[in-house]
């Protein structure tokens, strides 16, 4: 019985050790995405279109919530930090928010409430990104600019993100790493 005891007890410190890796590298992933792979500056404000928030979805789908939830702090919020400073506040709070609207349970990583979720994250990003810049520009005129900047960056990242999903799905590698 002790045997059986300790042999549980390693198996969950070794399970929270691949999640602890899989954030690290999910959020590693989501800075170089962010900050440095096609990283487009756009408007006056020091905002840029990258590609991490898919590595963001991808996490979400794959980890369980906290830790999905700490890449998207982290990644997002590094990546401010070496680019866009003035936004890293407001990115730790959004990136986190916006993996709310998926699921990491299952086998699939695309199920109807991941294929409808990246939808979800525009919203959440969109308004999260325009209540920041009132805040920090003290303008509430730009509400278009910041939803049709975000529908660029949000809807490159979610298609993106079904490709790669699709391909993870497809190659049973959501099964494997877990």
């Amino acid at each position: 019985m002790e045997k059986q005891v300790e042999r549980t007890s390693e198996n969950t410190m070794a399970s929270r050790t691949r999640l602890l890796a899989y954030t690290g590298i999910f959020a590693a992933l989501t800075v170089v995405f962010t900050a440095y792979l096609f990283h487009i500056p756009v408007g006056m404000n020091g905002g840029y279109i990258h590609f991490g928030d898919t590595l963001i979805y991808l996490a979400a789908t794959l980890l369980p919530l906290p830790y999905a939830l700490a890449v998207g702090a982290l990644g997002g919020g590094i990546a401010d930090l070496l680019t866009a400073p003035m936004w890293a506040i407001a990115t730790v709070i959004i990136k986190m928010l916006i993996v709310l609207p998926f699921s990491s349970k299952g086998t699939n990583v695309l199920n109807r409430r991941n294929i409808v979720a990246p939808i979800l994250s525009f919203f959440i990003s969109a308004t999260g990104y325009y209540l920041a810049e009132m805040i920090l520009f003290g303008s509430r005129a730009a509400l278009l600019t910041a939803f049709s900047g975000s529908l660029v960056q949000s809807g490159g990242s979610a298609v993106l993100f079904y490709i790669l999903a699709a391909a993870f799905q497809s190659s049973g590698l959501k099964k494997r790493m877990f």
